[in-house]
């Protein structure tokens, strides 16, 4: 296996960078051109189709069939004239990837040819089977029927030789097996939500849209290496490995200048991905080395998620040209920092205001912080909820650990926004207002814009951190399907909103006045809230001091965390939105504990053979190449100087094998436990036996591991090593 090592080595040390040849014209004239988009649209379809598939998106009206078979007959034209041979439904499972099953566009004829054919049917709806994703019960294998349903307010697109058409995926009884039919639903809710607050400043206003930029943070290393370290490969992350002497103690690669051969990789992805519609706008070096970070500019967040799973896919692709790998793993390397993707969250009326941005009048800015106040009252409120839509074991490796946001829940406002709140909570009465009092209040709230505009700060440590017109989820991790904190956000921050609108109209009702009741009602929503709010440090031990005398939860654990998805409180607030029913939420927490079980199991396994059958096997070999050279001294020397010259190899004989000793040990303890708990039927109670009894010997088995590394002769340890890992390129 040393030689795999060493190869490797020679490998990586021989590659050239792959040049990208770029496009002969600027990016806006190629930027989109296999998206079947509303230009295409009006360029293949009839006027009828053009206007029934723009209502569909505006207004979710269901097209006709008749008008579907118009749609997949320009369509197919278009596809075909992009050299399509194929077409697919393309949904997100909730396994977490993307899925797709390549159908060609052709029929057999009557006459023995083949004729083209893409009907009304084939692009509304499919029976692709996909009995083996995961349902959480809600079908059996036998009854494997599975649905997808074209959503049209997101383009179809070509990608290599297919037409990938965005779907929805659900059971034969209509319950959600995807990300992306809960998340539609739950943006219908929250817009309807928001445009009956938004009456009450705005009767202009029809449509509210969430918006959605993330930021996708991701590791590169060379494919020799990574074919080297079965642990990768398996898992993601690195289960064994001592740190490199130098890593990012000197944030030397952050924001540095990107190598020639990674500059050749991320063109490459960037064109694939502007030819796809995806406005990628940001790319630069991230704190950690191999560390980098790309963003888009921000998208309505439908067509963002789908946007960034495309994304993902491309690069894990265009990689592989480029003799590298894309790690999304949110901690493949342990002691420095991992992986996340920031959710910059926001609303955006169809009037053209961002309903997180202050504006120009004092009615503006009461609406700004009606939106603000309302969405902290959310997080307050159903903090847990949000903690586990982003629980993974992935993820989990990277909260809180001085790189990422802790489990804790909380919100950062910034210094400036604290006080405008603090004012508000002490200047509203429930007793009506004088002219004085309600003057002074508009010119303090009309003063915002101006207050926000230099003094906005940005806090890294917060999890829900508000960055001057959205909020940024910092906490969601970088393999994640965004699909899954946006669910719950937009439907937590739907159902305030709904609240909020009851308790305005109930003081209304009772001839208050309505600004009055606004600030009456955002008055008793920031006392209730305020307890989240946090500006200070969230990597401090104070903190979780303070978070637990404020009674605000530490979730520790993945099974715990997901166990809100099935509180009774959770299971209401879905259930009025309709965003996931009750069974659709068990299902969904089930999903969640297998796959935590499984991937806990295949690491254990890994992590098993990699000591049985790499690590100790090697150490053994060195160890008697030690045992050859003390033999050679005692034949050599007499015993007073043999003693002294022998000290050091018998001393490192000894470490070693004590090492040795308790890594055996320690895995036939873990494997043991791995057998015990794999005979737990119950899902809830082997995923806690999995975190508590087997999951807990990884760290204990890694730490002997990593000192034998440091002992071992270099030139015959089995795997690549960190220093190689990070600094190669």
């Amino acid at each position: 296996m040393a030689t795999v090592r060493l190869k490797a080595l020679e490998e990586v040390l021989n590659r050239k960078p792959v040049d990208v040849e770029l496009p002969s014209v600027k990016t806006s004239e190629y930027f989109g051109i296999n998206v079947f988009d509303k230009n295409k649209m009006q360029e293949y379809l009839s006027r009828e189709a053009y206007e029934s598939v723009v209502q569909a998106i505006n207004q979710g009206v269901r097209i006709d069939r008749k008008v579907a078979n118009q749609v997949a007959s320009g369509m197919k034209a278009w596809a075909i004239d992009r050299r399509a041979t194929h077409y697919t439904h393309w949904f997100h499972p909730l396994s977490g990837s993307t899925a797709e099953k390549h159908d060609a566009f052709f029929e057999p004829a009557d006459n023995g040819g083949v004729i083209e054919n893409f009907q009304g049917e084939m692009l509304v709806q499919q029976e692709p089977d996909a009995s083996s994703f995961p349902s959480g019960g809600l079908r059996n294998t036998f009854e494997a029927r599975g649905y997808t349903a074209w959503d049209p307010s997101s383009p179809a697109f070509v990608y290599g030789n297919t037409l990938c058409i965005p779907t929805i995926f659900v059971s034969y009884t209509g319950e959600a097996l995807d990300y992306k039919t809960p998340l539609l639903k739950s943006l219908n809710f929250i817009d309807k939500a928001a445009v009956d607050v938004c009456q009450l400043f705005e009767k202009e206003v029809s449509k509210v849209n969430v918006t959605l930029g993330w930021e996708q943070e991701y590791f590169l290393i060379d494919n020799a290496l990574y074919n080297a370290r079965p642990d990768l490969y398996l898992t993601g992350r690195t289960l064994i490995g001592h740190a490199s002497a130098k890593d990012q103690q000197l944030s030397d690669h952050y924001f540095g200048s990107i190598s020639d051969r990674v500059t050749y990789f991320m063109r490459d992805f960037e064109i694939e991905s502007y030819k796809l519609g995806i406005p990628i706008k940001t790319r630069h070096n991230e704190v950690a080395p191999n560390q980098f970070e790309c963003a888009p500019r921000y998208e309505e967040a439908n067509l963002a998620a789908d946007h960034n799973q495309m994304l993902m896919t491309i690069m894990e692709k265009v990689a592989k040209k480029h003799n590298f790998r894309v790690l999304f793993h949110e901690k493949p390397y342990k002691g420095i920092n991992g992986s996340g993707k920031h959710n910059n969250w926001s609303m955006l009326t169809d009037t053209g205001r961002n309903l997180l941005s202050p504006g120009k009048t004092p009615k503006s800015n009461l609406q700004f912080l009606t939106f603000l106040i309302n969405t902290i009252k959310a997080v307050h409120d159903h903090a847990d909820l949000l903690r586990a839509s982003i629980a993974t074991a992935g993820n989990e490796y990277r909260l809180g650990a001085h790189e990422a946001p802790p489990a804790i829940m909380s919100v950062f406002i910034g210094s400036q926004l604290t006080s405008i709140l603090d004012q508000l909570e002490k200047r509203v009465t429930n007793k009506k207002m004088t002219p004085d009092e309600k003057t002074e209040l508009k010119l303090d709230i009309g003063k915002i814009p101006e207050i926000l505009m230099d003094n906005t700060d940005r806090n890294r440590t917060s999890p829900f951190a508000f960055t001057g017109n959205r909020f940024e989820f910092r906490a969601v991790g970088s393999s994640a399907n965004v699909a899954a904190p946006m669910i719950a956000l937009n439907s937590v921050v739907g159902n305030q909103l709904v609240q909020f609108k009851k308790d305005v109209d109930v003081l209304m009702q009772k001839n208050v006045k309505k600004d009055e009741a606004i600030f009456q009602v955002l008055k008793k929503y920031i006392i209730e809230s305020k307890k989240i709010r946090f500006e200070g440090n969230g990597y401090s031990n104070d903190w979780v001091k303070e978070a637990e005398k404020r009674g605000l939860s530490n979730v520790s654990n993945i099974p715990d965390a997901l166990k809100e998805f099935i509180t009774p409180e959770t299971i209401k607030l879905f259930g009025d939105s309709q965003v996931l029913s009750e069974r659709e939420l068990e299902a969904r927490y089930d999903i969640r504990l297998e796959i935590y079980v499984k991937r806990a199991q295949i690491e254990a396994r890994v992590l098993g053979d990699l000591a049985r059958n790499h690590v100790i096997p090697t150490v053994i070999k060195y160890q008697n190449v030690l045992i050859q050279n003390v033999m050679g001294l005692k034949e050599l020397y007499p015993k007073e100087l043999f003693e002294k010259l022998s000290k050091t190899q018998l001393d490192t004989i000894t470490t070693i094998s004590e090492h040795m000793t308790i890594v055996k040990d320690l895995v036939e303890l873990m494997i043991e436990a791995r057998k015990r708990a794999n005979e737990i039927e119950d899902i809830v109670l082997k995923a806690t036996d999995y975190s508590r009894n087997v999951v807990a010997y990884f760290d204990k088995i890694r730490y002997h591991v990593d000192k034998l590394e440091l002992i071992v002769d270099d030139s015959i340890w089995p795997f690549p090593k960190y220093r190689e890992m990070l600094f190669t390129r």
